[in-house]
């Protein structure tokens, strides 16, 4: 059974291999993140776990019981209880449901370990598979994204409210 966990220093090599191959799959359907990426792939990876110790993000990664990434499912900007929600999976895992019950999983967390009350995001109007797993996660439309929002595409940002911490 796959397992959502946050980043650490260690999956790098796993990570860079999940992005590597489904590079082609990505890109049908989000900007491809360039040569540049993979060629300063430590840096960035450095740089994403710092982000993640400052408290300015929290990076999760679903693994396989044989450590494969399978998707990476991303918080941005948490800040006054809201945050953005970025996700992408495996090229062999989609249309399965896997995204939308990571998805799911991923709200709850972002409630109960990060008190986020808000979560936000953004998916162009040519990634049906992305508008489809945030409708069934609960996300409504709330307005047009502006293509910087999408790598030079079009799209519409979605949003969830989230049950508020039982401690609350």
């Amino acid at each position: 059974m796959p397992e959502l966990i946050p980043l650490h220093a260690d999956q790098a090599p796993a990570v860079l291999a999940f992005e590597l191959a489904n590079r082609a799959y990505f890109a049908a359907a989000v900007s491809d993140r360039g040569d540049d990426y993979f060629d300063r792939f430590a840096d960035g990876y450095d740089a994403l776990l710092a982000e993640q110790e400052a408290g300015v993000c929290a990076f999760y990664v679903l693994v396989a019981e044989d450590g494969e990434v399978l998707g990476r499912f991303n918080l941005y900007d948490l800040e006054d209880g809201t945050a953005r929600l970025g996700y992408r999976v495996a090229e062999r895992v989609a249309g399965r449901g896997v995204a939308t019950a990571t998805v799911r999983e991923l709200c709850r967390t972002a409630s109960v370990t990060h008190g986020l009350r808000t979560l936000r995001a953004a998916a162009s109007h040519d990634n049906a598979a992305s508008r489809k797993v945030l409708a069934k996660a609960e996300f409504v439309p709330v307005g047009p994204a502006a293509p910087a929002d999408l790598g030079g595409r079009p799209g519409t940002w979605y949003q969830r409210i989230l049950q508020p911490r039982a401690n609350d």
